[in-house]
């Protein structure tokens, strides 16, 4: 699906753009410069009051170097104030030694005796000495006659360990903004570099979504979201969704109604959801091809798989049940005419005969001819009936006796076989029988001797169904292959499928808890065995059909009527 052309002629307005790369370009570059500011910010604050701290630590240690020194204190206590007092001399050396702006001994009045200007020697100074010469080391940032400095006072004491002065050290405030200000182009300089590194990465991220998006706007984007919402739950074919893992990524309303699933089946893998078979494998990819049939439940889906350039899949299910039972219905009925057909040369020759016979004024014979013809129909109907009390089933046997004959095959109620009419699902069991039945028949016309037998019996709620035939049989190594969907070795047919009819009759088993196997009799051909779990209603209940929602005397309720009653005939023979 594409973006929507540009309108022709459509105006550019400056702005916000609306591409998701452009976009999320200028929404990364905002952030990384935000963020490399807000960090460049935060380190400077810190920087600033760290070097205000070692100016003024270093500005108290020099006091306290010099304060420490017996011949200040002497001196101050001996001599008089002047610029060549011995105070002024030794200050004035450990200044230039040290850097400091200035040093400065004051007495216990506040008056200078030592200063870098000679002519404020012997005055007052001009900060409050009163913290210092009460005993306490002093740090500051102030001004004073030097203009702003980092201060470091400590007081000064005689060998008595009495305070006679007070010594301060001053480092001029300049040189503190300049290490600042030094510091700050190494600073943005790593800052800059930190910000094209960003921006270089958002302009590669942007480009990687801007191929992944197609280039798309937001709102491009939202329309055709909402767009393939309302095609995917408006469609009525099903789609699913599976990514690299096999997980159901996307589940359409059409999708859940097929398979028989729930909104909760996305996000889990395909194989929990629909468990082993032929349709989890056609979904995964482990059989491939177009056009795959499949049988999920009672329906026949046909499935189509598309990969996806991120490893995952797109599949898309159609509904081919009506389809595949029109299909059916046409194979039947084409046969069924085949068989009228030729019903119809039989049963004019017998006129014929019949014709003849009373123009030769020969009626005992003519009467004896329509009693033998006739009475082969109903001996067979009632050999049926006798055994097989189920209506339904009844007749399909009666039917497929007929047709089977105008096929050259003998088919017949096998020996022992009795099945009351208390069958709890009877069209599930005329399903079953007539695909049999069919592929008995297909298998059986045109040898020697033709023949298919069927055999029904109960035990207990049990019924077990036997199909034999005089056809070829199946070998050994194909026993397990004939009940997948879509294996068969006949002809297509006029609606283009096979291969559906057996795998239908191991579903319709399963889903009553039994089985249906194949084997080899001794006799050659093939014998289809079914058997089917509480097939039958208690003995209390003669029609199972019509007992009501609970089926009585069993505490369960009457299975749902899914399969269609249509005699889908098997392809695997």
């Amino acid at each position: 699906m594409s973006a929507p052309p540009p309108a022709v002629g459509r105006a550019r307005r400056l702005g916000w753009p609306q591409r998701v790369f452009s976009q999320v370009l200028l929404m990364q570059l905002a952030i990384a410069t935000g963020v490399t500011v807000l960090a460049t910010g935060l380190f400077l604050a810190p920087l600033s009051a760290q070097l205000d701290d070692q100016a003024m630590r270093r500005a108290l240690a020099i006091a306290q170097s010099t304060a420490a020194q017996p011949q200040i204190a002497e001196a101050l206590l001996a001599t008089a104030p002047g610029p060549a007092g011995p105070v002024q001399s030794a200050t004035e050396r450990i200044r230039r030694a040290t850097g400091a702006e200035y040093v400065v001994v004051m007495d216990r009045r506040g008056v200078r005796w030592s200063h870098t200007d000679t002519a404020r020697i012997g005055r007052v100074v001009s900060t409050d000495p009163s913290d210092a010469l009460a005993g306490r080391d002093v740090m500051e940032i102030d001004s004073g006659t030097l203009g702003r400095s980092a201060r470091g006072k400590v007081p000064l004491r005689d060998e008595a360990n009495r305070i006679v002065g007070a010594v301060s050290v001053g480092i001029a405030y300049d040189s503190v903004r300049a290490r600042l200000l030094a510091a700050i182009p190494g600073l943005l300089a790593y800052a800059g570099g930190a910000l094209s590194v960003g921006a270089l990465a958002a302009w590669l991220i942007s480009r990687r979504l801007q191929r992944q998006t197609h280039d798309l706007a937001f709102s491009d984007i939202s329309a055709l979201l909402t767009e393939r919402e309302a095609m995917l739950h408006s469609i009525r074919e099903g789609v699913v969704a599976l990514d690299r893992n096999g997980r159901v990524r996307l589940l359409n309303d059409e999708a859940q109604r097929l398979l028989g699933l729930g909104p909760d089946a996305a996000g889990r893998p395909l194989d929990t959801v629909l468990g082993e078979g032929r349709t989890a494998d056609v979904l995964a990819g482990r059989v491939v091809g177009d056009d795959l049939l499949t049988v999920q439940g009672a329906r026949v889906l046909l499935a189509n798989r598309m990969p996806t350039d991120d490893g995952g899949a797109v599949a898309t299910l159609r509904d081919r049940t009506e389809l595949e039972h029109l299909g059916r219905e046409l194979d039947s009925t084409r046969g069924l005419i085949d068989a009228l057909r030729a019903q119809d040369h039989e049963h004019a020759n017998r006129l014929h005969t019949l014709l003849g016979l009373l123009e030769l004024d020969m009626h005992e014979d003519a009467m004896e001819y329509l009693t033998e013809v006739v009475g082969v129909h109903r001996a067979t109907a009632e050999q049926v009936t006798e055994k097989v009390r189920d209506p339904l089933l009844a007749a399909l046997l009666v039917g497929k006796a007929t047709v089977a004959a105008e096929r050259g095959v003998a088919l017949r109620v096998a020996p022992g076989s009795l099945l009351p009419d208390r069958l709890v699902d009877p069209r599930g069991l005329v399903t079953v029988v007539g695909n049999l039945v069919d592929n008995a028949l297909d298998a059986a016309a045109g040898t020697d001797n033709a023949l298919i037998e069927v055999g029904l019996r109960a035990e207990g709620r049990t019924v077990v169904l036997r199909v034999r035939d005089s056809g070829p049989g199946v070998p050994p190594t194909q026993r397990a292959s004939i009940f997948t969907e879509g294996w068969s070795t006949k002809e297509l047919p006029a609606h283009g499928r096979r291969g559906l009819g057996l795998a239908l009759v191991r579903r319709l088993a399963e889903r009553q808890g039994g089985d249906v196997t194949v084997d080899g009799p001794a006799g050659g051909g093939a014998e289809f065995t079914v058997v089917l779990p509480e097939a039958l209603a208690d003995p209390g209940i003669t029609n199972p059909e019509t007992a009501g929602p609970e089926t009585a005397g069993t505490g369960r309720s009457e299975p749902e009527r899914t399969e269609p009653n249509t005699g889908i005939a098997g392809e695997a023979q």
